[in-house]
């Protein structure tokens, strides 16, 4: 016997809000059960009988066609490329709300069908049912927890798979095809990471993000982020650090929950920094530290909450003599010996530059630095970047490693960047590259010390300041530009 929440049968919908409304109700009803369970559960203690099987289950939405249809529309997505019968679940519509209720328009304009909302058979793990501030298991005594697995739900991981996204997913006959990349569980397991990494909800999350592998820059957008709450004008209504302590933009009144960020005892492995705008289109920047393991692991979880576009702003080697010290590279191809990537996104599989990212990038280095023509090539180079997972390349034997990198024709090395585009592009996610020289190993420049402290100063801002211009171009240009059809495959989901 298991107990359940009212089932809710499938029901259609011609009205995108409406729809999500019911989607709503279906989530909340499940997790109302399942923390109702619970509680009873602790209460209980190890007396009498085990509980009955609890359960609630996810809402899904479910799109039918019976004919080919190709919508005259610029996005990329928004639609299906043949008749069928296409389902995903769904999760956390308090968050996902502005790009569901997107998702379910464009499906219904573009198809002319109906949506059906109704309950799933994928069970919402018990652990993905509470909020931040909600713990469950320190009531319980050992006993409890050991057969919490009989009574409950817990995360599967069967479930949570990348097969979609890897173009690797196929349903089985009479199964319907995915509308989404991204399972229910599969959000909310990364949902639940992001906490972890970052030391931020992912509601504070922001549509356009930036990462570095340098603290420096971290600290130069804390002041940043600082001075735009000082200023009543600002486009920015709040700036979040981690453990979500919250500074509202002058003249802004604290909102609900703000009182419960703490600035936490030691920073995540991660930290996350966003300044915020109403309609979720400010700026996240994570500092994911040395490395393409952190790169991938950040760019997996942040994935899920379906950005607009990420940008890498780095350090890196510059490998022609040619360069100077401060020099930017703007990357248009990528030599991938990351290594953390490989089963998901094989090494055959292109990772192209995309034009929308290019110019944006492009532009707002002429606009930060005031230089064109000739000179804004001298201090600026397009070109190949090379990632290694191996920091110390330059001392193996032979000289392979520089060989690989000169035959490929790169201009800079460094440990992350490749990996992030080649994420955004396995996502879906559009995605750049704008590194600046910090050293020249080849050639005989390292970073002395006092150098290199001199470097930081004059570089690390106008090299922020160049991201920040280039995500206002982004915003300003639109998404029908942004969302490029390369990342596309030719049997794609519909969701963004």
């Amino acid at each position: 016997m298991i107990s359940l929440p009212p089932f809710v049968p499938p029901a259609p919908f011609t009205d995108a809000a409406a729809a999500l409304a019911q989607a709503q109700r279906i989530y909340e009803a499940g997790l109302a059960h399942l923390r109702a369970a619970l509680h009873a559960y602790v209460a209980q203690g190890d007396e009498g009988a085990p509980p009955a099987r609890v359960r609630a289950c996810y809402p899904f939405v479910r799109l039918t066609t019976t004919h080919s249809r190709h919508p005259d529309t610029r996005l990329s997505y928004g639609f299906v490329s043949h008749a069928g019968h296409y389902e995903t679940t769904l999760t956390r519509p308090d968050l996902f709300d502005g790009y569901y209720l997107e998702q379910f328009r464009l499906l219904l304009e573009n198809h002319g069908a109906t949506l059906e909302i109704g309950t799933s058979n994928q069970p919402i793990p018990l652990p993905f049912s509470f909020a931040d501030d909600e713990h469950f298991e320190g009531g319980m005594s050992a006993l409890q927890r050991q057969r919490l697995p009989e009574v409950f739900d817990l995360p599967d991981l069967a479930a949570m798979d990348d097969g979609i996204a890897n173009g690797t997913h196929r349903p089985q006959p009479g199964d319907p095809e995915p509308l989404a990349l991204f399972t229910a569980p599969r959000v909310d397991y990364s949902l639940h990471r992001l906490r972890h990494y970052t030391g931020t909800s992912p509601e504070h999350f922001q549509n356009f993000v930036l990462f570095t592998n340098y603290q420096f820059y971290i600290d130069e957008f804390i002041a940043l982020g600082q001075a735009e709450m000082q200023n009543p004008d600002s486009g920015y209504s709040g700036f979040v650090q981690p453990g979500n302590v919250i500074t509202r933009r002058a003249g802004l009144a604290a909102q609900p929950q703000d009182d419960k960020g703490t600035p936490p005892p030691r920073m995540p492995q991660m930290p996350a920094y966003h300044l915020l705008r109403e309609d979720r289109s400010g700026i996240t920047f994570v500092n994911i530290g040395v490395g393409p393991s952190n790169a991938k692991t950040i760019t997996d979880h942040i994935a899920v909450l379906r950005p607009h576009a990420w940008i890498m702003l780095g350090h890196c080697a510059g490998l022609r003599n040619s360069q100077q010290l401060g020099d930017y590279v703007l990357a248009h191809g990528y030599v991938r010996e990351d290594h953390v990537l490989d089963e998901d996104l094989p090494l055959w599989i292109p990772v192209p530059a995309l034009a929308e990212v290019q110019i944006a990038l492009e532009t707002a280095v002429a606009d930060v630095t005031q230089l064109q023509g000739r000179e804004l090539k001298r201090v600026m180079r397009t070109g190949t970047v090379a990632t290694t997972d191996n920091r110390n390349w330059e001392l193996q034997g032979h000289n392979a490693p520089q060989q690989r990198f000169s035959q490929s024709r790169a201009v800079a090395l460094d440990m992350e960047s490749a990996t992030i585009a080649a994420n955004g592009f396995r996502f879906r996610v559009p995605y750049g590259t704008l590194l600046c020289v910090s050293d020249k190993p080849l050639h005989g420049e390292i970073k002395l010390p006092g150098m290199a402290n001199h470097f930081y100063r004059e570089r690390v801002n106008q090299h922020l300041l160049i991201g920040l211009r280039a995500i206002d171009r982004l915003r300003e240009n639109g998404l029908d530009r942004l969302h490029s059809r390369k990342l596309r495959s030719f049997a794609e989901v519909a969701f963004q």
